[in-house]
């Protein structure tokens, strides 16, 4: 039977997070694939189809990364009373009603919508600090909206901004994967010294 969920537990409900999403880092990597498969349609069709096949690569995300998170033989699930899932879905949704901003800026300007989606996705991911405990996404954040407004500033075309996109975010996803497998080996180290040095029960 499953134990209640200690909801005051911050540190809980983020480990249970992160060892359930990989530290975000399957996520992360996903998405960074979209944002590099957008800037090949922008080099071989046109800024405005890289627009839509960013949104439908980005509407299918999750359901990738969850398909990937199986196939590695991890669970999909979090703890039905975890908090930290609300936060993650009122992150999403607050995405999902910015990008309209973004898309009418692709009407004065193709570029102005990648690099607005850069800023929106970049602030997205500094909440992300909360959902897995990991100061890694407050640099990631940054990186990607700091990289966002300098692409702006200096009019740079769509097809480099998704490039860029995408490769802050495969980059940030090895990162995020070695920062998870090394904190796993050391929890494992951790249970392992414990078990030598905690007597055992006759």
């Amino acid at each position: 039977m499953e134990q209640p969920y200690p909801m005051d537990s911050l540190k809980v409900a983020q480990s249970d997070m992160s060892s359930t999403y990989r530290n975000g880092a399957v996520g992360v990597l996903v998405s960074g694939l979209v944002w590099l498969t957008a800037a090949l349609v922008s080099y071989g069709f046109s800024p405005r189809q890289a627009i839509w096949a960013l949104l439908v690569g980005g509407a299918l995300i999750h359901p990738i990364s969850t398909l990937v998170i199986q196939l590695l033989g991890g669970t999909t699930s979090t703890h039905k009373d975890n908090p930290l899932v609300r936060l993650a879905m009122e992150g999403t949704l607050f995405m999902l009603m910015s990008i309209p901003l973004a898309y009418g800026l692709a009407s004065l300007h193709p570029s102005w919508f990648f690099q607005g989606m850069l800023l929106i996705i970049g602030g997205r991911y500094l909440t992300f600090q909360t959902l897995y405990g990991n100061k890694l996404y407050w640099l990631f954040g940054a990186v990607l909206g700091v990289s966002g407004y300098g692409l702006y500033i200096t009019n740079t075309q769509p097809m480099v901004t998704l490039l860029t996109g995408g490769i802050i975010e495969v980059g940030f996803s090895v990162l995020l994967f070695y920062d998870f497998l090394t904190k796993k080996k050391a929890r494992a180290a951790s249970l392992s010294s414990l078990d030598t040095f905690i007597p055992k029960l006759p």
